[in-house]
């Protein structure tokens, strides 16, 4: 019988150094990709991109610390957004896996190619470059609780669009699930350059610009892929979300790249770690 692919996400967490990381899971026969998100986001903005990539690609998909379920930490700095990616993928046995990431996300990503190059086989980076300056203060300006969701969605203006999979409803009104000053703080951590770890790895690599795009521009982008070997650079009509502006382009593009791709090793072995086993997260 084919394999057949859970109608929803299943959603699970991990605990590392005592704090909750919530993930979700779409399932699946085929080989992981690692999703990871950008500011304000969280796992469940891949799920059309899952659903478009299945059955052929399992995606699971993080909620990187501090943002949807998973817990908020002390600090937001490279080392331990990075760090969790990995404890992740080697609680769940996981590499090495293709690692796909948005904007903060894809800094992450190729951060986690650089630093963890067994557990990662190749990457898919949507619309960030390797040098970073970005400014998330407007975030501070948003409610920390309205009365009712249309409230808060009309008091967030037009960011609300981009918002929708964050609200939450709390015992106190209705909020985001995650700390504007956190994201703001998150931010400053990202600023700076990051070539070093963008040529430092030397699996196959997928850039994708939106041609619309504030964050990437295009001469950047063409020097990201110009100076790094096994690098494909593709630029679609849509702004800095390009898996949400344009994602029929967005799953062909990354689909394409992935038939590329040889086939995956066999998983090599990893060494034990002292982690809890996953739990159903809330």
């Amino acid at each position: 019988m084919p394999a057949t692919i859970p109608r929803e996400p299943v959603r699970a967490s991990v605990s590392i150094s005592g704090r909750c990381l919530s993930y979700l899971d779409f399932g699946g026969p085929g080989p992981v990709l690692f999703a990871l998100h950008g500011h304000f986001g969280e796992a469940r903005t891949f799920a059309r991109l899952a659903r478009r990539l299945a059955p052929d690609w399992r995606v699971v998909a993080l909620d990187q610390r501090g943002h949807g379920y998973s817990d908020q930490p002390s600090d937001f700095s490279r080392n331990g957004y990075v760090e969790d990616a990995a404890a992740v993928l080697r609680h769940l046995g996981l590499g090495p896996v293709v690692v796909l990431g948005h904007s903060m996300g894809g800094v992450n990503a190729y951060q986690l190619a650089f630093r963890h190059p067994r557990l990662i086989r190749a990457m898919v980076i949507e619309d960030i470059g390797a040098d970073v300056d970005g400014d998330l203060s407007f975030c501070l300006a948003w409610p920390h609780r309205a009365p009712t969701r249309s409230a808060l969605l009309e008091a967030l203006g037009a960011s609300a669009a981009h918002l929708a999979d964050a609200v939450r409803e709390y015992g106190d009104g209705w909020g985001l699930a995650f700390r504007p000053d956190a994201m703001a703080a998150s931010q400053r951590e990202l600023n700076g350059s990051h070539w070093l770890a963008w040529l430092g790895s030397r699996c196959p690599a997928l850039l994708v610009r939106g041609s619309r795009s504030s964050v990437l521009r295009a001469e950047h982008a063409r020097a990201m892929a110009d100076r790094r070997p096994g690098t494909r650079l593709v630029e679609l009509p849509a702004g800095h979300t390009v898996h949400e502006t344009d994602p029929e382009g967005f799953a062909a593009a990354v689909r394409t790249f992935l038939r590329g791709l040889v086939p995956p090793p066999r998983p090599a072995r990893q060494p034990d770690i002292p982690l809890p086993p996953a739990t159903p997260a809330g």
